[in-house]
């Protein structure tokens, strides 16, 4: 049997804080994607397969902040089984000059036969560009 919807998103943001990237990309679909419709100039849309996310977050992993946890994280399951919605606050610091790094983030997740054929990530670019800029 397949897990839940919310079972695999809870997995995929353990792993993503851990920055294990093999068990990440492990949870997505063959085809699935993540987009980030609001984001920093220079990064990414959307990647779409495991290939193209592995090759883009081993390059970017660790690459200008590490995160250290995940606070007030709130998973909302919807009238879509396939669907979870989840807001959490992640911190960590910025790797150049060790200052504190905080970002909001609200992302969608679309989940069938336990992977994750879409995964939207809604966080604030101002953070993202600060942390560049510090």
């Amino acid at each position: 049997m397949s897990p839940t919807s919310r079972e695999v998103v809870e997995k995929m943001l353990q792993v993503g804080r851990e920055l294990d990237i093999d068990a990440f990309v492990d949870l997505m679909a063959p085809d699935g994607h993540l987009e980030w419709p609001f984001r920093p100039p220079g990064a990414p849309a959307r990647l779409r397969g495991r290939a193209e996310i592995r090759r883009h977050l081993t390059r970017a992993a660790r690459a200008f902040v590490t995160l250290d946890e995940y606070r007030d994280v709130v998973i909302h399951e919807t009238t879509d089984p396939e669907v979870v919605i989840v807001e959490y606050e992640a911190l960590g610091s910025v790797v150049a000059t060790g200052a504190p790094f905080h970002q909001t983030v609200i992302a969608v997740f679309r989940v069938v036969d336990g992977h994750v054929v879409v995964y939207r990530d809604y966080l604030d670019p101002l953070r993202l560009i600060e942390a560049r800029s510090a």
